[in-house]
């Protein structure tokens, strides 16, 4: 499980935070078919958050995209990680990227409506309604 699971996705979101998100893709490669759990694995998608952190920051809309809706189509396996309410707020950005307004705002708006008791003062919060904002 470490060696298979655990340490690739430590190796991406690494290589993420290094700048480096073409390498990140390529270390989660071996993830892939443990990402949506078994008998050896973590059940809660942390390869496709991180996979998807990596092609926001490569600029690919369309495949960040994919990779949140993987966590939004598995609420089961994201359970209660937080991953799974940003994956909405994620896949938004994601729509901003590939130039689709009406998907980005749609996103957005699952987002504040799983968000809608949160604090306020939350910077992710405040960050997603100024880019909510803008889209209007």
């Amino acid at each position: 499980m470490l060696k298979l699971y655990c340490l690739p996705t430590v190796h991406g979101a690494i290589e993420i935070s290094k700048h480096n998100p073409s390498q990140g893709i390529l270390d989660l490669e071996t993830v892939a078919p443990y990402e949506l759990g078994g008998p050896l694995t973590f059940p809660y998608l942390y390869p496709v958050w991180v996979r998807g952190h990596a092609y926001l920051a490569t600029q690919n809309g369309v495949a960040a995209a994919a990779e949140f809706q993987k966590l939004i189509d598995h609420p089961g396996i994201s359970m209660n990680q937080p991953i799974g309410s940003l994956a909405h707020l994620e896949l938004g950005r994601a729509y901003i990227l590939s130039g689709d307004k009406v998907k980005a705002r749609a996103a957005y708006q699952n987002f504040f409506t799983l968000w809608k008791d949160a604090n306020p003062d939350i910077p992710i919060f405040i960050a997603a309604k100024s880019e909510y904002a803008k889209l209007q």
